[in-house]
């Protein structure tokens, strides 16, 4: 952790999670919790549940879950020192430097400065626009149609006629030489000293998830080259790992990212309502930046150029996707060449339109090849479902590559049969793929079984948190060597020794786990009072408790002998007495009042 525990509780104390959580979600009391439509999924029905008795939310839909702390790290995509220092400053806690070694302080100062010198010059260009130097710039915004408030929105500025304006500007602002060209804003010549690149410029800041500038794009009022100039790389400026736009596409919680390919696009999209939109930043889409949309959403949609060039690019982005594990469609942009165009020839809701009628990614591959295949040539028609079996390879999961081909044969008119058999020759060639088989019996069983054990032991965790009186009563019984799940054995090592104490803070809990995963299945593992207020544990909850209770003690004795080696003679002899302590278990009466 970056600081001592005492203080993060005391900062998690002072910062009701009702109360911020609010401020992102319209909250509803409903019996002990309060509920509302989750801001991390897409739902009609509240299944997100925060607890002000525990401080903590989950999510019964999507099972996002966690802390005050783990709310704002997924909600804002904050580091947890910066989740810290938002919540501290909200409840006027002061907090202390941290302390780190002389490399880093001295690498954290100088981002620090690079953004501030960023800073400044989208003010300056912002100024720009907006004074009689900047009307070539803003009448050439104002005829692509964009409004003031979508100007402001975005910063857009103007870079003069001089390049020396802005490198003057900056160095009345105090900023030295040095930093100004490591910001990647201006370059040394022999001829006129520092001097921007950017001049007689429309300028579009670039700015990371956290509404930070670190970047610049520009774009050339009349016939110069090149058409779109964009910032260097620099220490805080990289453009695989950024995506322009995506500091207001990732708070739209539409479900989707809009993907596009140039500023004007996103613009365009974002005045018209579709604030889910983004845009790479002058390079081809990477998978550094579907890794970094994965943290945002499942669901991509291509809205590139219609062109031959767009075709080429959206093929290359929609491998990029699958690796991720990210679902990409196309949106058919034609007869116009992109959104903007599409956008002012059609409007909003021929866009929303084209959305529903978007084409799964894998048929619009497939629509590409068969447009570019003779296909009433039978060898062209060959080869063409070829490259069906080829791409079908491409499923790692075989119920997913089982669906496709299904639907595939039925689209191009090839049996089943005959499609699969070109795939099990293609995989066999190649091992790509495993050859499809059929589950066998009795793994949904299994499934089950585990499922079972991973439910008790939240519902036992739940139910002691709920009920901490109770803890006195099962202690003799229980110890969190019987919860076999790692994140809920260590759940409970922490949750008894604080009944031991008299204390109960889940959410304190919680915040000990910093795996985002492990944050999430400890708050499930919280959060089960809604299932077990299921009515068949409500008419004998005596009995529903025990039966719990028995489950976890009598999975662990299947747990411990399972695992235990053949030498470990101390462990045999273990056997009998924790057999016997199930039995002892099974016969004893625990009252619940």
């Amino acid at each position: 952790m970056y600081y001592p525990e005492e203080l993060i509780e005391e900062v998690r104390a002072k910062n009701d999670i009702v109360d911020v959580i609010s401020g992102y979600v319209r909250l509803q009391k409903k019996g002990g919790n309060y509920w509302g439509l989750c801001p991390f999924h897409n739902e009609k029905t509240p299944s997100f549940s925060v607890s002000e008795s525990k401080q903590i939310y989950h999510c019964f839909g999507c099972g996002a879950g966690g802390d005050v702390f783990g709310f704002l790290r997924n909600y804002e995509s904050y580091s947890f020192p910066e989740a810290m220092k938002v919540l501290a400053d909200r409840a006027g806690v002061q907090l202390p430097e941290l302390k780190e070694g002389a490399e880093i302080q001295g690498r954290e100062r100088k981002r620090a400065r690079l953004l501030e010198v960023n800073k400044e010059a989208a003010k300056f260009f912002y100024y720009q626009l907006r004074s009689p130097r900047g009307e070539i710039g803003y009448q050439y915004l104002k005829k692509r149609e964009l409004s003031d408030e979508t100007m402001h929105k975005f910063g857009l500025g103007y870079a003069g006629k001089s390049g020396a304006d802005l490198v003057g500007y900056l160095r009345g602002k105090g900023f030295e030489d040095e930093l100004i060209k490591e910001a990647g804003l201006a370059n040394f010549s022999e001829k006129h000293g520092l001097v921007s690149q950017f001049w007689n410029r429309v300028m579009f800041p670039i700015q990371d998830r956290n509404h930070r500038v670190i970047g610049f794009g520009g774009r050339v009022m009349g016939d110069g080259e090149p058409k779109y100039l964009n910032s260097p790389e620099t220490p805080i400026f990289d453009k695989r790992r950024n995506l322009y736009g995506l500091n207001f596409a990732r708070t739209a919680r539409s479900g989707n990212v809009i993907l596009c390919e140039g500023y004007m696009d996103v613009i365009a999209m974002h005045q018209a309502g579709f604030t889910q939109a983004a845009a790479s930043l002058g390079t081809a889409f990477t998978p550094e930046q579907a890794a970094l949309l994965r943290r945002f959403t499942e669901n991509v949609l291509l809205a590139y150029d219609s062109d031959g060039a767009g075709v080429k690019a959206a093929l290359r982005s929609i491998g990029i996707l699958r690796e991720a594990g990210l679902n990409g469609r196309v949106i058919n942009m034609r007869p116009y060449k992109d959104p903007d165009e599409f956008m002012k020839a059609l409007g909003r809701e021929a866009f929303e339109e084209r959305i529903r009628q978007a084409e799964n990614s894998f048929f619009f591959e497939l629509r590409i090849l068969e447009e570019q295949a003779d296909m009433k040539d039978p060898e062209a028609k060959t080869k063409f479902h070829r490259e069906i079996a080829k791409k079908l390879c491409a499923f790692s999961e075989e119920v997913e590559r089982e669906n496709y081909l299904q639907a595939a044969a039925e689209k191009y008119f090839i049996s089943p049969q005959n499609l699969r058999k070109l795939v099990l020759g293609y995989a066999a060639q190649t091992g790509q793929a495993r050859p499809l088989e059929r589950p066998k019996t009795g793994v949904r069983k299994k499934v089950s079984v585990e499922e079972n054990i991973k439910r008790d032991q939240r519902y036992l965790l739940t139910w002691l948190s709920d009920e901490p009186d109770l803890y006195g009563r099962v202690k003799k019984y229980i110890s969190p060597e019987d919860f076999t799940e790692e994140v809920y054995r260590r759940a409970a090592e922490r949750l008894f020794a604080d009944l031991e104490r008299g204390n109960c803070n889940p959410a304190s809990i919680i915040g000990m786990f910093e795996d985002e995963e492990e944050q999430r299945q400890a708050a499930e593992a919280f959060n089960s009072g809604r299932l077990l207020a299921d009515e068949s544990i409500q008419q004998d909850r005596e009995k529903s408790f025990h039966d719990i209770l028995v489950n976890v003690k009598r999975n662990s004795l299947n747990y411990y002998t399972a695992h235990l080696k053949e030498e470990d003679i101390q462990g045999m002899l273990q056997i009998p007495i924790r057999k016997k302590a199930v039995e002892e278990l099974q016969k004893t009466h625990i009252s619940l009042e």
